[in-house]
């Protein structure tokens, strides 16, 4: 397995994020019991929202952005789909910006929150989605289960409440 990270933003050097990633990107993938590249790219709010722009049509900041190697197969919704046979998995886009103020407002620690937001992204690139009911239910189980191997508690706890 190989994260290679690249930098745009230097507080995600201070944050740490080659080690984040490398933890969350090899938990997801360790999970499936899948080898592969991820490329790992942490930048600021202006540029993420430049390529949520390009490749969303939606022109504003979001948290995490991903783009899988492969096209993935439709699958039965709440079914795992079908696992890429590729090296390559994909990219994902990190903005810091967004996560620090999700973090805060959320009152969790901002590397847990990075580690779900990168586990989260690793999912889309295997093709997990979360469009309908059943395969979000699927895809966040599917993070609570990574997650608590890492330690870090559920995220969605408070929505369930």
């Amino acid at each position: 397995m190989s994260v290679d990270c690249v930098i745009e933003d230097d507080r995600w050097q201070a944050a740490g994020l080659e080690d984040l990633a490398a933890l969350a990107v090899n938990a997801a993938l360790d999970h499936h019991r899948l080898g592969g590249e991820v490329v790992v790219m942490g930048c600021d709010d202006a540029r993420i929202a430049a390529l949520n722009a390009d490749f969303r049509g939606k022109p504003r900041a979001t948290n995490v952005l991903s783009w899988p190697s492969v096209e993935h197969l439709p699958h039965d919704p709440g079914q795992a789909p079908e696992m890429p046979d590729e090296e390559e998995l994909g990219d994902i886009a990190i903005a810091y910006d967004t996560c620090a103020a999700e973090a805060e407002d959320q009152g969790k620690p901002f590397d847990h929150h990075v580690q779900h937001l990168l586990v989260h992204a690793t999912l889309h690139l295997l093709g997990y989605d979360h469009l309908n009911d059943p395969d979000a239910e699927l895809m966040e189980a599917t993070e609570r289960a990574i997650l608590s191997r890492l330690g870090i508690p559920d995220p969605y706890q408070e929505k369930d409440r």
